[in-house]
């Protein structure tokens, strides 16, 4: 078997609007396509960064995550950037608070723990 690289990636989001506009207007993903399901009352939003791509889903009444985050499941989607500081000074300015910048243990680089509006875990790493 011969798995080429990652299609996508599917998050369940609580606010459509809100996380579309984080997602797209904060951090620059392109939409793809978005469509309501009316047989699910529920939202798709595809989007893409680079050559991945970024399912997400809004349906009523979905669990919060229990903790972060070590939760079984996605942990955490991380971002490759050329400059960490750069990019969490362009966050800090859409109202984006990052955690310190650290150095990862295995690849010495730099990296930082930021999070969407629900609470997902997103990751700079240089």
């Amino acid at each position: 078997m011969k798995l080429d690289k990652i299609h996508h990636v599917a998050i369940i989001v609580s606010n459509y609007e809100i996380s579309k506009d984080f997602y797209v207007n904060k951090l620059g993903f392109e939409i793809i396509r978005e469509n309501y399901r009316e047989n699910r009352q529920d939202y798709k939003l595809d989007l893409r960064l680079g050559d991945v791509e970024l399912e997400i889903f809004c349906m009523k009444n979905s669990p919060k995550r229990l903790t972060r985050p070590e939760a079984c499941g996605l942990r955490h989607l991380a971002f490759k950037v050329n400059c960490i500081e750069d990019v969490i000074k362009e966050l800090k300015g859409k109202g984006i608070e990052t955690e310190p910048i650290r150095i990862d243990e295995f690849t010495n680089k730099k990296m930082t723990f930021f999070q969407d509006p629900d609470g997902l875990p997103l990751e700079l790493h240089e």
